[in-house]
């Protein structure tokens, strides 16, 4: 969808103009003195500056469709900050625009154009993670809550946006009484612990949906097996965790997260197994609490290093938090433990295909799930995806002829696989054979008729050959589906809260909501 500029000037620029004629009606009956004259000349300099730098300051064009974005400014404690400076980045628009939390920690941005927006806030010594914020169609009303982090000096942790960061994973976790964060409250949807683009932000929570249903391969238990009284004491603190973990399950499945990381949380601490570990962090890693579930997957991956959910959990977590190369390489072990399973194979096909760099040790390992069982279209798929990534810098012929055959024999198992037949389609765009490509496109929206890219890059093979009517028809296409998707996703994630997490030394105060 184009963009359309905006209507007129803003508040501060129609206060600069109004002073300006205010002057102009006022010179008649001024004196012509020379002093005077000066005067006047250099106030008209400094309004046209003024003019000119007000206008340069607003990247974000202003919009008829009336869309905002509006929220209120929180720490960690989910008490609200006032005097917040908070930034607006518009996708493609060079520069920001900023404002600050009112007395209520409220912030607003009005009269906004259709787009993509970066939303940040910060304050001396406190800065949010940056929120991705999609505003889809006209009159739209974006409601968005920043947490502002504290990262003290002497807490150990740095800031997980610094490039100077340590991995939490290298920052060995302390459970012999409690863990080094506390889940203080919760919160609306605000992309806290996300990164990277909207994109590898919709990768990470789809990944966070399917390792929730990853199921451990056999039952593990910590500690060795013992007889008589001993072994008796074992069972009746394994009954006493297993209560805490059903009565977690059953606290998320009625809408209250917080009790529920808690029950996970004292299983753990009463019978650190397998099973509870991943139950402990995959609740952290749903409700976007990333760093946290790194560490608890670290953990459990510690204690049960042949557990290959727990590492797929882990390269999950890591993937959220935008460490790409890490997350690759959790989950690549994973598949070493059990290379006939499909699970981690699949994960790391979908982390290759969002991380911005080809991820080195995934492309071997999807080619030995494409030799393990050549006849599945997802194997042949991902193997074809992988290639073609490791191709975008410099590409080789054979490679790619070698992606397009496995492209196509994933066709030859599924026909309607339509993200291969997307992937072919591309190709021959690439080639500049824009019939083919029209062919493809067509087979893959027959295939998956809701599949947006699909009918916008069918728009581009159009207008390429002359067929105007019908690329506007695809992109008008594009743009509804387009929005039932933003919508959608926006739906699901003001369903699932995220957690407040509180650092070692500072007092929990959670919210109530």
């Amino acid at each position: 969808m184009k963009k359309k500029p905006g209507y007129g000037p803003n508040i501060e620029q129609s206060n600069f103009i109004a002073n300006g004629l205010c002057l102009s009606r006022l010179l008649p009956a001024m004196k012509k003195g020379r002093c005077i004259q000066r005067a006047i000349a250099g106030i008209v300099v400094l309004l046209a500056v003024s003019l000119a730098a007000a206008i340069g300051q607003q990247p974000v064009q202003a919009h008829s469709d009336g869309i905002g974005i509006h929220g209120t400014v929180f720490n960690a404690f989910h008490k609200c900050v006032d005097g917040a400076v908070v930034r607006l980045d518009q996708e493609g628009v060079p520069g920001a625009v900023e404002t600050r939390t009112n007395a209520t920690c409220a912030f607003s941005f009005s009269a906004l154009q259709i787009g993509s927006y970066r939303l940040s806030a910060e304050k001396t010594g406190l800065r949010s993670r940056t929120a991705s914020v999609n505003a889809s169609f006209a009159g739209e009303q974006k409601s968005i809550d920043l947490v502002l982090e504290d990262m003290p000096q002497d807490s150990g942790i740095a800031h997980p946006d610094s490039s100077a960061a340590s991995s939490p994973v290298t920052q060995a976790m302390e459970f012999a009484d409690r863990p080094n964060f506390t889940v203080a409250g919760v919160t609306d949807w605000t992309a806290v612990g996300g990164h990277g683009s909207d994109s590898t932000l919709r990768t990470s929570e789809a990944l966070t949906r399917e390792t929730l249903t990853l199921k451990p391969e056999r039952p593990e238990h910590s500690g060795t097996e013992a007889g008589g009284a001993a072994e008796a004491s074992k069972s009746s603190v394994r009954a006493a965790a297993k209560e805490h973990l059903l009565a977690g399950e059953l606290d998320e499945k009625k809408g209250d997260p917080l009790a529920a990381v808690r029950e996970f949380e004292q299983a753990v601490h009463l019978d650190p197994s397998e099973v509870n570990y991943f139950e402990w962090g995959s609740e952290l890693l749903l409700h976007r609490a990333v760093w946290q579930a790194q560490q608890v997957f670290q953990r459990g991956a510690e204690a049960y290093p042949k557990s290959a959910r727990m590492l797929t959990g882990l390269g999950t977590a890591l993937f959220a938090g935008a460490r790409y190369d890490e997350a690759a390489q959790q989950i690549c072990a994973a598949s070493d433990l059990n290379p006939a399973s499909t699970e981690p194979y699949i994960f790391m096909g979908k982390i290759e295909i969002a991380a911005p760099d080809p991820l080195v040790c995934i492309e071997p390992k999807l080619a030995r799930f494409a030799d393990q069982q050549p006849g599945k279209a997802q194997a042949n798929y991902l193997y074809a995806m992988a290639i073609l990534k490791s191709q975008e810098q410099k590409a080789d012929a054979q490679a790619v002829q070698h992606a397009e055959t496995l492209l196509t024999r994933a066709l030859q198992i599924d026909g309607k696989c339509s993200e291969a037949y997307l992937q072919l389609g591309i190709l021959s765009a690439s080639r500049r054979d824009f019939q083919k490509a029209i062919s493809f496109y067509a087979k893959a929206i027959e295939a998956n008729p809701q599949m947006s890219e699909a009918h916008y890059r069918l728009g581009v093979a159009y207008d390429r050959t002359g067929e105007h009517d019908k690329a506007r028809q695809e992109f008008q296409l594009h743009d509804e589906l387009k929005r039932l998707e933003s919508e959608a996703i926006d739906r699901q994630r003001r369903e699932v809260k995220q957690f407040l997490v509180v650092l070692p030394g500072q007092p929990a105060d959670p919210p109530v909501h």
